[in-house]
């Protein structure tokens, strides 16, 4: 019997060809394609709500910084300008947290010890001298804030390869960022009075930036953790785009941020004219301050040498003696937590229609700051540091805001800007001080304390004294 030969199966019917899987591919690829539409239009919903979330808070955000008046004196954009700085410098400290905890303490002290020093020392001379150098020179506000801005962009470009090839110019640059961080506070204390609309005084001016800087704080330090699961040189890159187009905004604010036309120095010395310089000059523009002023601005140094000391001291602290049971970095964020807290007080405080006098709040708020030192000295515990990092906030914030309403209050129009300026320049002075002072003093908790507490008494007593023996100049008062 002859058997038929067999047919290729590329010549079957199609009809004939065994199903094998087909029909539950095509019903799977069928589902699956389904499921992958509808991912997504659940995506894109999603990135539509994200969107629009944005916008609203971008708007909200916007007619906050521009109410009362402030959009059109550039108010407003010096808010945002703000917002913007201190997103990039959260990105930056998100970015360092953990590099003084990756090399040996001895060393680690030693190194931001002498880069410190090295850097007060020209801080401390040449501050005094950059509101003279400015007011030669057109746009030298403008470029003053732009500079420091742009150096912090290129500081955090190098930081980001530092931290990636553990580069000896790590701790130089990131001190770097630091001094241009305390260098743009001077600059835009020297712009916020010239922008102040007709119903809004130095208090609520500065109360605003601060709300400003607290949202770019958070929004700041969100982006740049998420930046750094990727690698740590990522968030420091977030941080350099953030200072870009924050030194476009600084250079883009209105020309009044310039002008000082008709305006004295706090000597009574036409601006401009003043020579820059002096050896005199500081003690002289100290004896023409009014007494109130004088008096809070040596308490508020005193909340600047307690930060300062803070920030540095409680960072090796956490190193080399670590509380029993907590992990040093988590006891530096409940810290850290616990000023911002304090700082959001302050300014809700200093804000308010209804407060007592702006010299009485900054002595009672003086003396519950240097009884948290003086208690975290004797009864060292992580809930005790807690307290003085909130009693801190409230001290630093809640002083700064008295003493812009003093000067607000007590110094005549035609000095204030200058006014505010200097002591602003005196405070970072005090800041770098107090960091200086974190740097140098053992790592024992109860003796650092215990200086720190010495410290701010005797800002207290050369306030005391500069009060009892001032006398109020009359072109000022």
């Amino acid at each position: 019997m002859t058997v038929p030969p067999s047919t290729p199966p590329e010549q079957e019917p199609r009809a004939a060809r065994p199903r094998r899987f087909t029909d539950g591919a095509r019903a799977v690829g069928r589902g699956g394609g389904r499921g992958l539409r509808a991912v997504g239009r659940g995506g894109a919903a999603s990135a539509r709500v994200v969107g629009r979330g944005g916008r609203a808070a971008g708007q909200r955000f916007r007619r906050f910084a521009g109410a009362d008046g402030a959009a059109d004196t550039g108010l407003a954009r010096l808010t945002e300008l703000h917002a913007v700085n201190v997103a990039g410098d959260a990105a930056v400290t998100v970015s360092l947290a953990g590099t003084v905890f990756a090399m040996p303490t001895d060393e680690a002290r030693g190194r931001v010890a002498l880069f410190l020093l090295l850097t007060m020392a020209p801080f401390l001379l040449l501050a005094p001298l950059i509101g003279p150098l400015l007011d030669r020179f057109r746009h030298g506000r403008r470029w003053a804030l732009g500079t420091t801005l742009a150096m912090r962009g290129f500081l955090a470009w190098v930081l980001a390869t530092a931290v990636l090839e553990d580069s000896p110019w790590l701790f130089p640059a990131a001190l770097g960022c630091l001094v241009a961080s305390r260098s743009y506070a001077v600059a835009r204390a020297a712009a916020v009075p010239r922008l102040l609309p007709a119903g809004i005084g130095l208090v609520s001016a500065n109360s605003r930036l601060n709300i400003a800087g607290i949202v770019g704080m958070v929004l700041g330090g969100g982006v740049a953790g998420a930046a750094s699961r990727i690698g740590p040189d990522w968030s420091l890159r977030v941080a350099f785009v953030i200072f870009v187009a924050a030194t476009v905004l600084a250079i883009r604010l209105p020309a009044r941020v310039d002008s000082s036309l008709g305006e004295l120095d706090v000597d009574g010395t036409p601006v401009g004219e003043e020579p820059i310089g002096s050896p005199e000059r500081g003690a002289r523009r100290l004896r023409a301050l009014p007494v109130t002023v004088r008096y809070v601005l040596w308490l508020t140094t005193g909340a600047r040498l307690l930060t300062g000391f803070l920030t540095l001291f409680l960072t090796f602290l956490m190193r080399e003696h670590p509380i029993p049971g907590w992990n040093g970095p988590l006891v530096l964020a409940v810290v850290a937590g616990a000023a911002g807290v304090g700082n959001g007080v302050g300014s809700l405080i200093g804000n308010r229609k209804e407060t007592p006098a702006p010299e009485v709040m900054a002595t009672a708020i003086a003396v519950v700051a240097a009884a948290a030192a003086l208690a975290t000295s004797l009864f060292y515990s992580v809930w005790v540091l807690a307290l003085v990092g909130l009693a801190g906030g409230v001290f630093g914030q809640l002083a700064k805001l008295c003493l812009d309403a003093l000067i607000q209050r007590d110094v005549a129009e035609v000095v204030r800007a200058r006014v505010f300026s200097w002591s602003e320049t005196i405070l970072q002075a005090f800041w770098v001080v107090g960091g200086t002072i974190g740097i140098l003093v053992p790592l024992e908790p109860r003796l650092g304390f215990g200086v720190i507490t010495a410290v701010v008494l005797a800002a207290g007593v050369v306030a005391v004294r500069s009060r009892s023996t001032g006398t109020r100049a009359a072109g000022l008062a």
